[in-house]
């Protein structure tokens, strides 16, 4: 059974940190390159960052470039998305994706909400 499980969202204050995970199972999750996207409440999804499968390479939506940073664990099946210095527009839910050709996985989302 395929699944992408999210975790490590909370509430922060602003310029705090969070660090969300993305577990993979049921799919060769080191042949899909992975990205984080995010929903804010009446916004359409956006894309966050993405990774190659191998790490080579990550881009980054301009609003979190220089705080967020993307990564990967392939030998634990696992993606990262470190958030620093963030910001009440980060609220929103946070979504994995990982995609390979035809195919692509969603995670059910974690709930990530930046106030004071």
């Amino acid at each position: 059974q395929v699944q992408l499980v999210e975790s490590g969202g909370g509430l922060v204050q602003p310029g705090g940190s969070l660090r969300l995970s993305c577990a993979a199972s049921g799919f060769t999750f080191s042949m899909y390159a992975t990205s984080w996207y995010r929903q804010a409440p009446g916004k359409e999804r956006e894309l966050v960052a993405t990774i190659t499968l191998f790490g080579g390479s990550t881009n980054y939506a301009d609003s979190v470039k220089g705080r967020f940073t993307i990564s990967r664990d392939s030998a634990k099946n696992t993606a990262y998305l470190q958030m620093n210095s963030l910001k009440p527009e980060d609220t929103a839910v946070y979504y994995c994706n990982a995609k390979h050709r035809d195919r692509s996985y969603w995670g059910q989302g974690t709930q990530v909400t930046v106030s004071s």
